[in-house]
């Protein structure tokens, strides 16, 4: 074994801000680390997740996989899951108690409990996948049961960071395993793979504990309810929100599926300490004081599905925004989702809500660490090769930076997107071939049949719209019997628009009494291209064109 390759390929994580995705091979052996999803851009029409592109793995029939591995619970790595077990059958999970719950529960929503076993240690185990030895270890982030891997190969250690910040007062109470990224040091770290999120961010990450003054600002200032908007897996947070509301005397009521079926987990596993008569069923709350009651909700990112994006358009089912509620939005806006979240926070006031978020408030912080704890753990482990992960390639740039002013040599330090395979033997490390690494959409229940074409069709359609004329024409002479009938959505609204109208209908004349001796196809061909052309002399712009030519 030990005269065959390592290499790395990382399908996901690298170059944006999501769907993590890493699978480390040995010969013909394989594990996986992490299956994430990342969210749709403003651009993505009707898209509701991006999912990694996993074929390379259905492609290699000589590879055996041997394990998926999770860092922590956060939909970024494990989002993906029921989609690459549904492909993948029969390769086990190894996860931390709470992530092995959250996955649980996605499985289980999916059918696809059956297809796969979950494996439950706890960090600072080690594993045994296939031939690989992997040492876990605990890191801090913004969720519990967070970890690191220590890959043991045949040329050196690889360590792969799991999202992580240096956080030693964390609610949990659950510091880093400094010991262990020592020991890691001493046996010789060959490759670093490590969290690239904040790189451009200097000093040091402020710890969880310090959101306790501005909330306990805001639950002694608020007057009527208070909610509180996070994300589903930010379990930190509940739990903090949970002790405000047993200091004032306040109930607890879960709004969101995601989130309900989250605290329901860590509940149940002990994760989270929530006492049963603090928890309040969310349509039992028109009972209860305003003054007594916070609500913990989904849509931190104005979600439009989410519970705070249907709260600031008035569609939620059971919860409407009242006058004097107190909205916190405990979230920093991921890249990219900036314009929603601004236009949800708008829409919150116009309806009357106090909306509290950062920076106005200290009420979220960054579960990754910033440039002085890269500088630390770079520091600590003295690795040989460094491939920074997990964010845009402006982040992968700025950590390369880092690792540099740290006396690693540039050409140790690889920047590569999803897709690039970087190959390591005794001779070194270097990057190799590159295989699928894109995207791959989910739009309802569909899987991957949502490409490019689709997504540039969508586009026009919003920017445009379409225009369709339906017109009949005598098989035998191929004349137009009488007025075509004309259809439009999105370009003009045909009852104000005679003219434009009339130059349609003589278009469409036109055309198909010049064209009467060609096929179907060719007469409808040209007259999309006519109408086409005539529309954008007198509109500029450029509406998709149909029609449809009956025969009589």
């Amino acid at each position: 074994m030990s005269k065959q390759k390592i290499r790395i390929i990382p399908l996901g994580g690298l170059g944006e801000v999501g769907k993590n995705m890493t699978v480390v091979e040995w010969g013909n052996d394989a594990i996986i680390i992490d299956t994430g999803v990342m969210f749709p851009a403003n651009d993505m029409l009707g898209v509701d997740l991006i999912i990694p592109d996993f074929r390379y793995l259905l492609e290699r029939k000589d590879l055996t996989i041997h394990g998926i591995l999770y860092t922590h619970g956060h939909e970024d790595h494990t989002g993906a899951a029921a989609y690459v077990v549904d492909a993948l059958r029969g390769i086990p999970l190894y996860a931390t108690p709470l992530t092995a719950a959250l996955l649980e529960v996605k499985l289980r929503d999916a059918r696809l409990t059956d297809a796969t076993t979950i494996n439950v240690f706890k960090p600072g185990d080690t594993l045994k996948v296939g031939p690989f030895k992997v040492e876990s270890f605990h890191m801090t982030h913004s969720i519990p049961d967070c970890v690191g891997f220590g890959i043991t190969t045949p040329f050196g250690i690889i360590v792969h960071s799991g999202d992580y910040k240096f956080d030693n007062t964390p609610i949990d109470g659950k510091k880093p395993d400094y010991a262990k990224l020592g020991e890691f040091a001493k046996r010789g770290v060959l490759l670093f793979m490590g969290d690239s999120t904040n790189a451009e961010k200097p000093g040091w990450t402020p710890s969880e504990s310090v959101v306790n003054d501005a909330f306990d600002d805001i639950f002694r200032q608020a007057k009527d309810r208070i909610i509180v908007a996070t994300f589903a897996s930010h379990l930190s947070r509940i739990q903090q929100i949970a002790d405000f509301a047993a200091r004032y005397n306040r109930k607890l009521a879960i709004a969101g599926h995601s989130m309900t079926e989250n605290v329901k987990t860590a509940r149940r596993i002990g994760i989270l300490n929530i006492p049963d008569e603090r928890l309040v069923e969310l349509g039992q709350i028109n009972s209860i004081p305003p003054h007594e009651l916070v609500i913990m909700a989904t849509g931190s990112q104005g979600e439009p599905s989410a519970v705070l994006g249907r709260l600031a358009t008035g569609q939620h089912r059971s919860l409407d925004v009242m006058a004097g509620d107190t909205i916190v939005v405990s979230a920093h806006t991921i890249p990219g989702n900036e314009e929603t979240v601004s236009r949800t926070i708008n829409k919150l006031f116009q309806r009357g809500a106090d909306v509290i978020y950062d920076p106005l408030a200290p009420v979220h912080v960054s579960g990754h660490g910033s440039q002085e704890e890269m500088k630390l753990l770079i520091s600590l482990l003295n690795p040989r090769f460094f491939l920074p992960i997990h964010g845009e390639l402006r982040h992968l740039r700025a950590h390369k930076k880092l690792g540099m002013q740290l006396g690693i040599p540039e050409k140790n330090i690889f920047v590569v997107e999803n897709g690039h395979v970087l190959e390591i033997d005794k001779h070194g490390m270097r990057v190799g071939e590159r295989v699928p690494g894109g995207y791959v959409f989910v739009d309802g229940s569909g899987v991957g049949d949502v490409g490019r074409a689709v997504m540039r069709d969508r586009e026009v359609l919003a920017r445009d719209g379409f225009l369709m004329v339906v017109v009949n024409v005598d098989s035998d002479t191929g004349e137009v019997l009488g007025d075509p009938e004309i259809i439009s959505r999105g370009f003009i609204y045909l009852r104000d628009a005679d003219e434009l109208i009339d130059g349609v209908k003589r278009t469409v004349h036109d055309v198909l009494l010049n064209t009467r001796q060609a096929r179907n196809g060719k007469r409808r061909e040209r007259l999309q291209e006519s109408l086409s052309r005539m529309l954008y002399n007198e509109t500029k712009r450029r509406p998709m064109i149909f029609s449809v030519i009956n025969e009589n």
